[in-house]
């Protein structure tokens, strides 16, 4: 479980650092804009906590121009009684927003109904690699692996086959479906030989003569 902090005030870091870490939960923490996107686009992040006003921009912007896409729920930490910020945030995506000064029990208790309720996504973990299904994003340890577009499109369509055997011919197909392009038996053995030295985790199991399968245990 990574959480994501995104704040510059140091007494709230710290205080919420420690109280999270009594409740066994990880507490990471940027404070910046441009640190939070580094760290946002290359790592696995379970649940965003976005302060609006932040030294170099403001976190409606951060949302949505990285966030959103990714699909990582947040909640936006707002200034008390600023109800504009608040309709803005929700109306963006938020998953829900807290005003400060707050009570650090009640924001752990929303962050425990976000986490329940996003356990319900679809991810995929095999050995050390983990796929999301609804972001379509590869991990290895919750860093990134960078595939290409279609590397990433092959791995999706095994993710979502997992424990059976996504014959040649099924591949051959989605490929030309995808790229328009005709590719033969060697080019297929070929992709998948770079995915496997990126992935660097033997979790792609050729049946040979048929295709290939990923298996979940």
């Amino acid at each position: 479980m990574n959480i994501l902090l995104v704040e510059d005030n140091m007494s709230i870091i710290k205080g919420l650092v420690y109280s999270f870490e009594k409740n066994n939960i990880k507490l990471s923490y940027k404070t910046s804009i441009k640190e939070a996107k580094e760290y946002i686009t290359s790592n696995n992040i379970d649940l965003i906590i976005l302060d609006i006003t932040l030294p170099d921009g403001d976190g409606f912007s951060l949302y949505n121009d990285v966030i959103k896409n990714l699909k990582i729920p947040t909640i936006f930490l707002t200034a008390k009684d600023e109800e504009d910020d608040i309709v803005k945030g929700l109306e963006i995506g938020a998953e829900d927003y807290i005003t400060k000064p707050f009570s650090t029990k009640e924001l752990l208790v929303r962050v425990n109904k976000i986490l329940l309720r996003s356990k319900k996504k679809s991810i995929i973990k095999v050995k050390d690699i983990t796929f999301d299904l609804d972001k379509v994003i590869l991990y290895k340890n919750d860093r990134i692996i960078e595939l290409t577009p279609l590397e990433l499109k092959l791995v999706n369509l095994l993710f979502n086959n997992t424990s059976k055997t996504v014959n040649r011919i099924t591949i051959l197909d989605k490929i030309w479906e995808w790229t328009g392009n005709y590719v033969d038996d060697h080019t297929i053995t070929v992709y998948f030989k770079r995915i496997r030295e990126k992935i660097k985790t033997d979790i792609i199991k050729t049946v040979k003569g048929i295709g290939y399968r990923i298996d979940e245990k």
